[in-house]
């Protein structure tokens, strides 16, 4: 009897252990999946503003909303959200299961974020719908190889922005590097998501451009964090 009751209670021990790690881990879940539609809520109103005053003149409203999307970068990064595009340069160098995890998790807050904002907008500012509907339709008028290249070097660019903030606590990479990937064409995925929403375009069509344009984003992140690893340690070789 004693033993069976020893035993009942090392049973109840474990299940209490075992709960407080399930709630844990879910808590931890949480957090960064809220993460992840913080940072999509800031890219929404980034491309908001954009939409905005490129919608009041194609070039001088283009340049100033360029310049206003890289505010939505500067507070991601200062308060450490988590965006995609922002994080996906640094995880081959810090792999493992639980950052995976969290990149993937905050790509889905970036997602349910980016598009719940875009549709709300689109119906609550009916100005952003009418600029964003011709800047996704042209978007799927590309080849895929433009659009892949193109979110390549918005990868490169965002990589730069996020790293130069990291090791030289430095905004001027923000301020020069966002408005130079959306002057110069480039794609990025998660603010294309937004777009998208915001345009009320959902297709299988839409759907394959931002897989295509999240592979390049990612592809471009890790090509100067991947050349320079293999530079060094070619050189420590030698």
């Amino acid at each position: 009897m004693y033993a069976t009751i020893k035993f009942s209670s090392l049973d109840i021990f474990n299940d209490i252990v075992y709960n407080e790690r399930t709630f844990s881990l879910r808590r931890t879940h949480m957090k960064k999946l809220t993460s992840g539609v913080s940072a999509g809520t800031l890219i929404a109103i980034g491309g908001s503003v954009y939409l905005s005053l490129a919608d009041l003149d194609p070039v001088i409203g283009k340049i100033f909303g360029a310049i206003m999307f890289s505010v939505a970068l500067l507070c991601i990064c200062f308060k450490g959200f988590s965006l995609y595009t922002g994080r996906i340069g640094f995880l081959p160098w810090n792999f493992s299961k639980e950052s995976l995890s969290d990149l993937l998790l905050g790509l889905l807050g970036n997602v349910l974020s980016t598009a719940a904002f875009g549709l709300a907008l689109s119906y609550a500012v009916p100005a952003l719908y009418a600029a964003a509907v011709p800047i996704c339709e042209a978007k799927l008028t590309q080849p895929w190889w433009s659009a892949l290249f193109r979110a390549f070097m918005c990868g490169v660019l965002m990589y730069l922005a996020v790293s130069v903030y990291k090791q030289n606590k430095s905004t001027l990479g923000i301020f020069f590097c966002i408005p130079v990937f959306i002057l110069s064409g480039f794609e990025h995925s998660i603010a294309n998501m937004f777009y998208f929403a915001a345009a009320r375009i959902a297709s299988w069509q839409s759907f394959g451009y931002i897989m295509l344009v999240i592979l390049g984003n990612s592809l471009g992140s890790m090509f100067l964090p991947f050349i320079n690893f293999t530079s060094k340690t070619g050189t420590q070789s030698q």
